[in-house]
């Protein structure tokens, strides 16, 4: 039996701008507008929704291009869409060429090589051998993402570390989609259970007027039992793609990945040009002005901080591992440089509320520094850079082709319209049904607008006066959109970064789609569940 071959992403992501275009038809046009209404003799604004033919004009005119019905904009949304997502678009472009120029000196495969010797080493212990070395090493790094997700809300950062992730996947046996679960999964994992999200959390609980970052002691549980499911479902698919791997759906497509590896990395030769050092000895230099500039930093944890010499602290160490790595190689050096940068990474977003274009600009800084501790030219270090952008423009394109859904939604004004029928069918049912109802329509909403700080500021204000309405906590309403938040993430194509990611790690989002669905579902299910308990017990906080 002969299967049709399933379209190309960049015409599955076209398709869809044409289907959004063609809602904008069947959705009428319409807005919600704050308002005053006293309720239990306290002020309070309350989102009020009119049809487009009822707005006032002033109100009109904010409605994308009027409330217009979409047919020729479906070519001007792909214009648009690129404009939109520029920045993470430009931000993968220089990822790509700065990885580029530090994957030219094969210190990655050095590193990865490095740690798997290590990792077989520990297999002499017999409890480490039972539970395999390969499933710890992944929970550990799983973990850690997961508690970046939760804590700050990492997401854009993700599309860097697969670039790293994916071929360590490889060669410790797995496939690309493992590489992918290791950073992207688990992070929107942890993105989901949001213990001290400021983005998600902290904004909804400011807009539904409760402590900020209260409920945290169930937060938590959910966190841990997201973490649980999720990971062993993973976990499952790594045994048995490990046993047979092609089982894997992108056997054909991790060639390219297998390719990579291949290369007899055993016979590199290991040496520290002069180069190496004079890179050393600048990079200290910066620090420690840096050291004396910021002697102290404030690092945010949710609603609280931590305040320490966290950069002088770091250039010390800077200096001491510099001198050990570059008296074993340059390669060890450059993942020296690799380690800090990460490491001013999660200083910078914590502490300096670090985004794209700073993080972008980081690595782009260690990509140079990587090709001069390599002795390379300035010629040949444009040049691999140029090779880099290249290889992954295609990632590139397609978060800008994806940008275009947004725009059709925007500029057809159906958006609020799709939130108004859908938050309507609450007022009718009981608590469990108006909480699984109010989590349908975030995690429905989430496909639209997968921007959970956007996503917060338009549907808290409308979903709030609807739970005091119902008799619902509004922590539950929060809850509600945290879970419908985070798991469709891993979905929904209108998601830049998800987009991005799939494209750096080569994966069709065909077959990503296919392959999560059962997770996602199963994840979906177990929110509600965790939702039950909002409206039945009595919790701290709720």
């Amino acid at each position: 039996m002969k299967f049709k071959k399933i379209p190309h992403t960049f015409a599955i992501v076209f398709f869809i701008i044409l289907f959004s275009a063609i809602l904008t038809w069947i959705i009428p046009p319409g807005k919600y507008t704050a308002g005053k209404q006293v309720i239990n003799g306290k002020e309070q604004t309350i989102m009020v929704f009119r049809y487009d033919h009822s707005l006032p004009e002033e109100d009109r005119s904010t409605l994308g291009s009027g409330g217009e019905k979409q047919t020729w904009q479906v070519f001007a949304a792909l214009f648009k869409g690129f404009v939109k997502q520029s920045n993470i678009i430009i931000f993968i472009i220089m990822i790509g060429g700065a990885f580029w120029i530090m994957n030219q000196s094969r210190a990655i495969d050095v590193g990865i090589l490095a740690f798997l010797q290590f990792t077989r080493r520990l297999e002499r212990f017999s409890l480490i051998k039972k539970i395999g070395i390969n499933n710890i090493v992944m929970v550990l790094i799983m973990l850690m993402f997961s508690l970046f997700g939760a804590i700050f809300g990492m997401s854009e950062e993700t599309i860097a570390f697969v670039i790293i992730l994916v071929p360590l996947a490889i060669r410790m046996g797995y496939d690309s989609i493992i590489g992918v679960c290791l950073v992207y999964v688990a992070a929107h994992i942890g993105f989901a259970g949001a213990v001290l999200n400021p983005f998600t959390i902290g904004i909804a609980q400011g807009l539904a007027e409760i402590p900020l970052f209260s409920g945290i002691e169930y937060r938590v549980f959910c966190w841990v039992v997201i973490n649980i499911v999720g990971f062993a479902f993973i976990l499952h698919y790594a045994r048995k793609v490990k046993k047979n791997p092609e089982l894997s759906p992108v056997f054909t497509e991790d060639a390219y990945w297998r390719e990579k590896g291949e290369s007899d990395i055993e016979h590199i030769e290991y040496y520290t040009p002069k180069a190496a050092w004079f890179v050393f000895v600048a990079i200290q230099l910066v620090l420690t002005i840096f050291a004396f500039i910021y002697p102290v930093s404030t690092l945010n944890i949710g609603n609280s901080s931590v305040t320490f010499s966290i950069i002088p602290i770091t250039a010390v160490l800077f200096a001491v591992g510099g001198v050990i790595t570059l008296r074993r190689s340059v390669h060890f050096f450059i993942l020296h440089i690799l380690a800090f940068t990460i490491l001013y990474l999660i200083v910078g977003v914590m502490g300096y509320g670090w985004y794209v274009m700073e993080i972008a600009t980081l690595f782009m800084a260690m990509g140079i520094a990587s090709g001069l501790a390599m002795s390379h030219s300035a010629d040949r270090i444009a040049r691999l850079f140029l090779e880099g952008a290249k290889d992954i423009l295609g990632a590139a394109v397609i978060v800008g082709l994806a940008g275009g859904i947004i725009v059709i939604f925007d500029d057809g004004g159906v958006i609020d319209t799709i939130l108004y029928k859908l938050s309507r069918s609450m007022s009718d049912f009981g608590e469990i049904a108006s909480i699984g109802i109010m989590y349908l329509i975030q995690t429905v909403i989430n496909i639209v607008i997968p921007s959970g700080s956007a996503k917060a500021a338009i549907t808290m204000p409308i979903m709030t006066p609807f739970s005091d309405l119902i008799g619902i906590s509004r922590q539950a309403t929060v809850m509600a959109f945290q879970f419908g938040d985070g798991f469709t993430n891993m979905i929904t194509p209108t998601s830049g970064v998800l987009i991005g990611v799939l494209g750096v790690a080569r994966v069709p989002y065909e077959k990503w789609v296919k392959w999560v669905l059962p997770m996602l579902l199963t994840l979906i299910v177990l929110g509600f569940l965790l939702l039950i308990p909002t409206v039945t017990m009595k919790l701290n906080g709720f």
